[in-house]
């Protein structure tokens, strides 16, 4: 009988984390760990559904429980666990180490958003600071052999660059998040250094797809073109964005996985590599819904960047290869989304 490798997915109730979960739930020979804070930060429900999806049935009863953290088992995989926990209790997370014989940790809990971040500061400073810290002990401790996590595209600023490389500096983050995403790389790369543990870290170009968050363009543009409300689009509309299918982001992450290196600590980019104007991504959203849409062209604002766009060339080198467009990917996205909020066409 083969050994089920064991492997930990961190914001497992998030957009990617889901999805991820969702990917490795289908492989044979996984026993695949779930954590999740289950925090407040955008609609509960929607965590809570994408639990129900990977068959985490209990989860209705535990809805409105006061416990910081508990243990539920999926009726679809007998393999896939699920524990409410908090990043920032060590003690909490260590126990969960310590019963687990994890071999790969995908580290994809964070506290998101650039905008929410100039404001709530301290979110970011627990989440993505204090929290990270606490994964790090303990991938120290039980000497994970491979642990890759979530950076972010913000961490480029506002660079001149026509297409943002790995190894250009990124040392000047227009927003607090993109900062707590730039100290995790640090982070990592010195507990590689110090305790020879692989760490991979990968910049996420705005991700979209079923099942997205409610604080993303794809779902503010498509709600409110829908119910006729203004669409805030800023610096006049000069903005341009890498979007990314989610099918695309999880078979990067799985390439990831799945390659060899004899460096210990790795940075990717993982984007589509061709930036879509933000007025045109209105246009696809509009033709979808056959809706025309109200815009509110405003000025920049503080946090906000011109234009992400990735260069893939490290990543397409080990496999990498993303094959939807975003007509294609905003259209499965409007479909998921007039079906999930049961919206009439």
């Amino acid at each position: 009988m083969i050994e089920s490798h064991q492997i930990l997915i961190t914001g497992a109730a998030g957009f990617i984390g889901y999805h991820l979960t969702k990917y490795f739930s289908s492989k044979e020979n996984f026993q695949i760990v779930c954590l999740d804070n289950l925090n407040s930060y955008y609609d509960l429900d929607l965590k809570y559904d994408r639990l129900l999806n990977l068959g985490f049935k209990d989860i209705k009863n535990l809805k409105k429980t006061k416990s910081k953290s508990f243990v539920i088992y999926s009726v679809k995989n007998e393999k896939l666990i699920f524990h409410k926990q908090d990043l920032c209790d060590f003690d909490g997370l260590d126990k969960i180490f310590s019963k687990y014989n994890f071999k790969s940790v995908f580290h994809l809990a964070a506290q998101a958003g650039v905008r929410f971040s100039i404001t709530n500061p301290a979110e970011y400073v627990n989440s993505n600071l204090f929290g990270f810290y606490n994964l790090l002990e303990v991938v120290k401790k039980y000497k994970i052999s491979h642990t890759i996590f979530a950076s972010s595209s913000s961490v480029y600023g506002n660079s001149s660059k026509t297409f943002f490389r790995e190894n250009q500096k990124t040392d000047e983050p227009v927003s607090f998040y993109a900062a707590t995403k730039k100290s995790n790389e640090i982070l990592a790369h010195s507990y590689s250094k110090l305790y020879n543990l692989r760490f991979t870290g990968l910049r996420f170009f705005t991700v979209y797809g079923p099942w997205g968050r409610p604080d993303m363009a794809p779902y503010l543009f498509t709600n409110g073109i829908i119910n006729n409300q203004k669409i805030k689009i800023f610096n006049n509309g000069n903005l341009e964005r890498d979007f990314t299918f989610i099918d695309d982001i999880i078979e990067g992450i799985n390439i990831v996985f799945e390659s060899s290196s004899k460096n210990n600590y790795k940075i990717f980019n993982i984007g589509n590599g061709s930036p879509v104007k933000l007025l045109n991504f209105v246009k696809i959203i509009e033709r979808n819904l056959d809706l025309n849409a109200n815009l509110k062209l405003l000025p920049m604002q503080n946090g906000d960047v011109y234009k992400t766009c990735a260069d893939i060339f490290e990543l397409k080198k080990i496999g990498y290869n993303p094959k939807i467009s975003i007509d294609e990917g905003m259209n499965r996205y409007i479909n998921w989304f007039l079906k999930y909020y049961k919206i009439e066409g």
